[in-house]
């Protein structure tokens, strides 16, 4: 047993349970999977984007083989925070094509974040920038998902402005999309979103572009932290369009679901809990409720600690298990996003971590622990 002196207590920690191979699942689960930096590129870290690609396609690989789907460029792969748009398309053509060859599931984000947000911005700007980035992420082969957009929350006066752009960008599409509707906690520049200040104001827009689109509309995606939210959108959709759940304080009971329907699931707390996440889909595959409910458990608290507020930092908690997993071979970030959590926020990431059973090579864990910490001044 290997035990780590952390700040506010000694954690002993203990090996989990290897990762299972995919098995039957009932529900459809994507992971919004995080992109490894280069940590040697030559550059300014702050403003350039430098890409580790062969570590990044090859976690791809492992969330495939335990059998999610790989939702590319969103926000846990940093995007809007250090990914820009010509690497975000990079890795949706390299991630989409290493999809095609072995079989795998995977959906790319599309949006506008190459368009400057401002006053100026016109309606006219939002539908090209988004038609722009639809299209080449169609040409990779890949299916969209409608990420929100910065620039028409500035550009749209009204609910109408929002149903206008949906509709023309969805009758575009080749293939249905995922809608993603993101919550201002993770993005404060999306406050507002669907033209109102309100949620349940916003979810009749956004139920209406749903109901008149529904064809072009495989599902939505909604992040706002909010279960009874999710239940009541949820229990809206027309027939044949899923719920995506994006909570990544409630996935559990959300996917579980109830008498009146259940969600599918596409979330980045999936990128780091991936392994004990696929054996609890597994169970609940076979109908194992109470070991889907046990295995899913501990991870709630974790998963809550990594998105605590302010929520848009999360992808530091999401990395660092990266590294402590052996996934990559360093804490660094793209935008110098290594240094958004405190010490102690780590620490407690690698405690709950370990009631989880998310730690295979303790050694390794506590090695590469012992590293970060002292690189912040700080002896375990």
């Amino acid at each position: 047993m290997t035990t780590l002196n952390l700040p506010g207590g000694a954690v002993d920690l203990v090996a989990g349970p290897a990762p299972i191979a995919a098995a039957t699942w009932n529900r459809t689960a994507y992971a919004a999977a995080h992109v490894v930096a280069d940590p040697l590129a030559d550059n300014d870290p702050w403003l350039d984007c430098s890409v580790d690609w062969d570590r990044t396609l090859a976690f791809r690989e492992y969330l495939w083989g335990l059998g999610f789907g790989v939702a590319e460029a969103m926000d846990t792969a940093q995007r809007g925070m250090g990914m820009d748009w010509p690497t975000s398309l990079e890795l949706i053509q390299r991630s989409t094509a290493l999809a095609k060859a072995g079989g795998h599931v995977i959906a790319s984000g599309a949006g506008t974040d190459h368009l400057a947000p401002g006053p100026g911005v016109t309606l006219d700007q939002v539908i090209a920038a988004y038609e722009q980035q639809c299209e080449a992420v169609e040409a990779a082969g890949s299916r969209v998902i409608l990420m929100a957009s910065r620039a028409l929350v500035q550009a749209a006066k009204g609910p109408e402005d929002y149903a206008r752009v949906y509709d023309r960008i969805l009758g575009g599409l080749t293939q249905p999309a995922i809608l993603h509707w993101l919550g201002e906690m993770f993005d404060p520049a999306l406050e507002g979103y669907w033209g109102a200040g309100d949620h349940m104001a916003a979810m009749e827009t956004a139920l209406g572009v749903i109901q008149t689109n529904s064809a072009k509309v495989d599902g939505i995606k909604i992040s706002l932290l909010s279960a009874e939210k999710e239940i009541a959108m949820r229990r809206r959709l027309p027939e044949g369009v899923r719920m995506y759940t994006g909570d990544d304080f409630n996935y559990p009971d959300l996917i579980a679901g109830d008498d009146q329907g259940y969600s599918h699931a596409l979330l980045g707390i999936f990128d780091p809990i991936a392994s004990v996440a696929a054996r609890a889909l597994g169970q609940l595959g076979s109908g194992d409720m109470a070991g889907y409910n046990s295995t899913f458990a501990p991870t709630v608290p974790l998963s809550r600690h990594i998105f605590k507020a302010p929520t848009r930092f999360y992808k530091t908690g999401v990395v660092f298990m990266a590294y402590l997993c052996g996934h990559q071979d360093h804490f660094t970030m793209i935008g110098g996003q290594e240094s958004a959590r405190s010490t102690l926020h780590l620490a407690e990431i690698i405690r709950m971590a370990n009631a989880c059973g998310l730690f295979a090579d303790t050694d390794m864990v506590a090695s590469r622990t012992r590293a970060v910490f002292a690189a912040r001044g700080v002896e375990v």
